[in-house]
């Protein structure tokens, strides 16, 4: 968290800004406050953007989608204008630090974290899913690591499966390091596999601080997501098989998130006597 620039707005539609939270691809993000108080998360589009009509009805759809979106955890959109100047998304504020920063400034998770984790995510993703939507850009930076649980954050990117026909071939969306190889080939149709795939990379960067297919530079790292297996050096031995089932090459081969939620949940169940531990470090 920062302060605000000396350019930035000073209030987004009817919420006050405070500070900036951090910033992506599409957008800045700010801590802002509603008005009757509340805090809340502000994404406001980049200004090259508002100018792409095609942007802004992607843009419009997503948030409609990110709408249906419910579930303990996710951080769910409460207020966007695809229409204003620069369109704007807002979400409920989760105070906590992102898995990306706890685990840079902290060091990996112990096995019975990245278990609730693991569990808490894959909850998520099944509220995401249950709606017809693949997020498609799960990430350490997108995941927040709140006193009751991690939140899944950053809908901008969801997509509406039934849209996916409206996305060109060769087209990939997602952060290079967590896609999935057939995000990777730029396929056309991604599904709930690619989420899948997507969280076994961040248990595996919880479990060892390093994602299973290397940082950078990108082309390396989408050619070995492709034709590579998975470097899980550091993942403790009670984690690897669900990981490694989640990293499998053909989306038909990984499990669901049900299947993932059931085995995480379980085994953070039994490892604490039925009180999973917070995994906010």
């Amino acid at each position: 968290m920062e302060p605000l620039h000396d350019d930035d707005p000073a209030e987004v539609g009817p919420y006050a800004l405070t500070s900036r939270l951090g910033g992506g691809g599409m957008g800045q993000v700010f801590l802002g406050r509603s008005p009757g108080g509340r805090p809340v998360a502000v994404k406001l589009v980049r200004a090259e953007y508002a100018a792409d009509d095609g942007f802004r009805r992607r843009f419009a759809a997503e948030v409609a989608a990110a709408r249906r979106v419910g579930g303990f955890y996710t951080a769910q959109v409460v207020d966007a204008d695809p229409d204003a100047d620069r369109p704007w998304l807002v979400t409920a504020y989760v105070p906590g630090p992102s898995l990306q920063a706890a685990v840079t400034g902290h060091g990996p998770l112990p096995p019975a974290a990245v278990r609730t984790l693991g569990a808490g995510l894959a909850e998520g993703l099944a509220a995401v899913h249950a709606c017809g939507l693949v997020h498609r850009d799960l990430k350490p930076g997108n995941v927040l690591l709140a006193d009751d649980g991690p939140r899944v954050i950053d809908f901008g990117i969801v997509r509406a499966l039934e849209a996916a026909s409206g996305t060109r071939s060769g087209v990939i969306v997602g952060t290079v390091a967590y896609m999935a190889p057939e995000q990777a080939r730029g396929d056309r149709e991604i599904g709930p596999p690619a989420d899948v795939f997507a969280l076994g990379s961040v248990l595996a960067f919880a479990a060892t601080g390093e994602p299973p297919f290397g940082r950078s530079p990108a082309a390396p790292v989408m050619y070995r997501i492709q034709h590579a297996d998975p470097d899980l050096t550091g993942v403790p031995a009670e984690l690897r098989d669900l990981i490694a089932a989640c990293l499998a090459r053909e989306p038909g081969d990984r499990p669901a998130v049900a299947e993932v939620l059931r085995a995480c949940a379980r085994r953070a169940a039994s490892a604490t006597g039925g009180c999973p531990p917070r995994c906010r470090p």
